[in-house]
């Protein structure tokens, strides 16, 4: 049971009973299972980045090695069967720590700096942060234990460290923020939620050293309440909102809450891709300016999509606005899910919309460069990728469905079962292959309840079949109220029409062009599949697009065929050897 943010207050309320059983997202997290969190197991193992905790001079990995064993460990929680290896980790950190609570093995008296002398970039807080939410997933699905117990003495070391009267500064790398609220909801302990507040306060006043990029690649260029939309470096500027929208929520600050609305809403409208991704500048992994969004030089690192959904979720928790689901599920399926490659042995680390030339293999037996290859690396130096979707595939459950008095909400449209106070739901759907959702009453108190399925915005109209009844419904949320009894079932219809998508003329990088979609996948095309070169590829969008069935070697993605062309998920591009991409196509 997976529930990474437990609001006390808000328009909804997460599910956190809610099991994914094949399909899309039930196959992947079976993946993550078996596949992926064991192949970062084995990479931090095999590179020392465990071993840090008791080799303090081996100095292995990155000065934020750390986080990435953390975020391991969360996901590792929310999975629930890594016990062993969860409490092995966990007694290497507890012989670690320092009395007063500190615990990094890249400073303090194990390491070779001095603790807190680089906030801008030794990632101390940062590390905390990652820490922090590891031992509130474990709290959540096992209880108290070693791994929790050294964590409340870090957060408890950094509440005394940085708290009113103590250092004035803030992490260069937002996370610990969002972690210490949460803390405080798993614990009902108030100091963890006032030190965020303190921490969300001080950034922008400024509370960092000026660097080259400026200090807007912090987000302390000006207090967050004054920011327009979310600038500077994507994925600390996401999980910046993040945290502002829990302070929000727990302290009842509206203007913070209505702030981060606003930045959300410009930065979807002007600052991010077709595929939900953000970030356009290789160059300090941040957003640019309006409208400033080249396919070719997209950066939308997969971490930064990870960050949008976890900021998009909380804000649908707090305003029950669908417009933050609908974003999610872009994200989801064009972001996260095209990192992991096929078999869970890959990652890609950025995410660009347009791949000129096939690039080079990436090696299999080393660290690789962030942006290297055109092929999914196994490992990087810098390997925060691999273990945030590790930690989000194993928590997929929790973006499903949520409860409020009225009854159930379904946001994503994935197999499995929902289980709440009213009704117990199990979801059958061939999404997002097929637009068929089979919703069936399995147990019922038997009081009058909604159960509400969100209808994507791009679907336009849909149809719902309730209890035997048609009738069309459009994008927003199909509604039906009963008294229901077991046997119940709810039918929703969607159309799967591929379409043609154009771009905001505003975007000049790709004005003139076209993009093939389907359901809630961006599509593109690839070498693999399309024998002229696809730098001198043009589409006619009067030309209308089809289904040209499934690919084998694509796990059975249903391709799409235009003027002699064939489009593909973008999601499964490069695992089939180098090629070239593109997802905007210039129109005829």
């Amino acid at each position: 049971m997976a529930r990474p943010v437990d609001p006390s207050t808000g328009a909804l309320q997460p599910v956190d009973d809610v099991r994914l059983t094949g399909g899309f997202w039930g196959t992947r997290q079976e993946l993550n299972s078996t596949t992926l969190l064991p192949h970062c197991y084995a990479w931090e193992s095999r590179l020392g980045w465990i071993d840090n905790f008791v080799n303090p001079l081996a100095e292995a990995g990155r000065e934020f090695a750390d986080s990435d064993v953390y975020k391991m460990v969360e996901g590792m929680a929310w999975d629930g069967s890594f016990d062993d290896r969860i409490e092995d980790i966990a007694s290497k950190m507890a012989g670690a720590q320092e009395d007063d609570g500190y615990l990094n093995t890249r400073f303090g008296h194990r390491g070779r700096d001095v603790r807190y002398t680089d906030l801008e970039w030794g990632h101390e807080l940062y590390c905390y942060g990652h820490m922090i939410q590891a031992a509130v997933a474990r709290l959540r699905t096992r209880g108290e234990d070693e791994f929790t117990s050294v964590t409340r003495r870090a957060a408890d070391h950094v509440c005394d460290a940085f708290g009113i009267d103590g250092n004035q500064g803030v992490c260069g790398h937002p996370v610990i923020e969002m972690a210490l609220v949460e803390l405080y909801r798993a614990t009902g302990e108030e100091r963890y939620l006032e030190q965020a507040r303190l921490f969300v306060e001080r950034r922008g006043r400024p509370a960092l050293a000026d660097i080259e990029r400026g200090r807007v690649y912090f987000q302390d260029d000006m207090p967050i309440r004054d920011a327009v939309a979310f600038r500077g470096h994507a994925v600390r500027a996401l999980y910046l909102a993040g945290g502002a929208v829990d302070l929000a929520v727990e302290t009842g600050d509206v203007e913070l809450l209505a702030a981060i609305e606003r930045q959300w809403e410009r930065t979807i409208e002007r600052r991010t891709y077709i595929t939900g991704g953000m970030g356009s500048r290789h160059s300090a992994e941040d957003f640019g300016e309006d409208y400033e969004l080249p396919p070719d030089r997209a950066y939308s690192e997969t971490c930064a999509g990870v960050a949008s959904i976890q900021l998009a979720w909380r804000l649908l928790l707090a305003t029950g606005d669908v417009r933050y689901a609908d974003q999610i599920e872009r994200t989801l399926f064009n972001v996260v899910a095209t990192s992991p490659a096929l078999d869970g042995s890959g990652f890609f680390y950025a995410n660009p919309l347009h791949q000129r030339v096939p690039g080079e293999p990436p090696d299999p037996d080393a660290e690789n460069m962030r942006a290297a290859s055109s092929l999914r690396a196994p490992w990087f130096h810098v390997s925060c990728c691999p273990t945030n979707v590790g930690r989000t595939f194993a928590s997929l459950g929790a973006y499903v469905a949520t409860v409020d008095d009225d009854g159930v909400q379904i946001h994503q449209l994935a197999g499995g079962t929902i289980r709440t106070p009213a009704v117990t739901l199990r979801v059958t759907t061939g999404y997002p292959w097929s637009g068929d959702v089979t919703v069936r009453v399995t147990e019922s108190s038997g009081e009058p309840s909604r159960i509400s399925l969100r209808v994507p915005s791009w679907a336009g109209e849909a149809v719902l079949t309730d209890r035997g009844h048609r009738r069309p419904v459009r994008s927003g949320y199909a509604v039906a109220q009963a008294a229901w009894s077991p046997g119940d079932e709810l039918r929703l219809e969607l159309p799967m029409r591929p379409r043609w998508t154009h771009p905001d003329p505003h975007v000049d990088a790709v004005r003139g062009c076209v993009a093939a979609e389907r359901g809630p996948l961006v599509y593109c095309l690839e070498s693999t599949d399309n024998p002229t070169d696809l730098s001198e590829v043009r589409a006619d969008p009067s030309n209308g697009l089809a289904d040209a069935g499934t690919s084998p070697d694509l796990a059975d993605a249903i391709t799409l065929s235009a003027n002699d062309l064939t489009f593909i998920p973008y999601h499964t591009w490069g695992n089939r050897g180098l090629a070239t991409m593109r997802v905007w196509v210039p129109a005829i």
